[in-house]
């Protein structure tokens, strides 16, 4: 059965440059269930490119999509081929992002001008694809009306296929704004992906752009099928901790801190014995303890010290043994916060 046939879903977003292998790896030992998403890969650099570095993964990764960039149907469909040596759960092609490197090369939001485009190559990848095959879109771009383009660019998604649309509900403007600034300054309709989600009962739609927390995110959950979230999730790693209880309703409790840090140490030796560096690892951990006592310690450990020379995995204990743990975090709406007000 996959995924998108059992009930509302978490994700944490494909972000290029942070969601990597080691990354995913750490998110996935806070949460079991959080669907994970690669960064994009570009379908040119897995026709020619480094197959084992692009797309290798650990097996505790599971469940967890590749994302792909691309606009040729052959070449996406030969991507794919190659991908499913890989055995990713899904595939889903980038209709959303602004850079201009991805513009340059016909593919990302510039897409959402060519939906026919993007139909055919959602149609061709399904057919060569056993896992589901998704599109993360935009409502727009530029002086697209997306109360106008969306609904027809949903519907020939649905037409060729896709299994899920996820909904970055923002336009995004190619010209004039940075990608970091299309992550911001465009305003969110938030409105308008429920009203697809109303008008398309029977397709899976999350939903992605500006979520900042659990509470957010189970409020969009009552009214569409998925939520996403990126830097939220990315720079604050210690809310994915609460995923499995807050929004799929597993049982309650504390992170085991200490086995986190052990699986951590020992992952981060194998990384450093097959000729990465520790922080190739810790980089991605350095928003764990937000709220907690210790924690501006802990990340300079993680961030600063973590590319010195000749440092070890020793130095994720060191900076674990930073954190007051047992004091729990201040933070507002956190379970420990929660405990010490009650």
């Amino acid at each position: 059965m996959s995924h998108y046939q059992q009930g509302k879903l978490f994700a944490v977003a494909p972000m290029i440059d942070w969601t990597d292998r080691h990354c995913r790896f750490f998110h996935r030992q806070l949460s079991s269930r959080a669907l994970l998403f690669t960064e994009m890969v570009v379908a040119d650099a897995i026709i020619h490119g480094p197959r084992e570095r692009l797309l290798s993964h650990h097996a505790a990764e599971h469940p967890v999509a590749l994302q792909l960039g691309g606009s040729d149907p052959k070449k996406l469909v030969e991507a794919v081929r190659i991908a499913a040596d890989f055995a990713y759960d899904e595939i889903n092609l980038n209709v959303g992002c602004p850079s201009d490197r991805v513009q340059s090369a016909t593919f990302g939001a510039c897409l959402m001008r060519t939906p026919e485009l993007v139909a055919d190559c959602i149609a061709a990848m399904k057919q060569v694809s056993d896992v589901p095959v998704t599109v993360k879109c935009r409502i727009g771009v530029d002086d697209q009306q997306p109360e106008a383009v969306l609904p027809d660019f949903l519907a020939r998604m649905v037409m060729a296929g896709a299994d899920a649309i996820w909904i970055h509900a923002r336009k995004a403007w190619l010209q004039g704004l940075s990608p970091k600034e299309n992550r911001d300054i465009p305003p969110l309709d938030y409105d308008l992906v429920y009203r697809m989600k109303r008008e398309n009962p029977e397709v899976f739609i999350g939903i992605n752009g500006g979520i900042a927390d659990l509470d957010q995110a189970r409020a969009h959950l009552s009214h569409v099928d998925g939520v996403m979230l990126g830097r939220a999730a990315y720079q604050n790693a210690g809310l994915l901790a609460e995923v499995d209880h807050a929004i799929y309703g597993d049982a309650p409790g504390d992170p085991d801190w200490q086995q986190l840090c052990d699986t951590m140490m020992a992952y981060a030796a194998e990384v450093i014995l097959s000729g990465g560096r520790l922080n190739h690892v810790t980089r991605h951990m350095v928003g764990l303890f937000q709220g907690f006592a210790g924690a501006r310690r802990y990340r300079q450990l993680l961030s600063s010290e973590a590319t010195k020379p000749g440092i070890g995995p020793e130095l994720i204990a060191e900076a674990f043994a930073a954190v007051d743990i047992a004091g729990g975090s201040k933070t507002a709406g956190s379970p420990a916060a929660d405990r010490l007000a009650g």
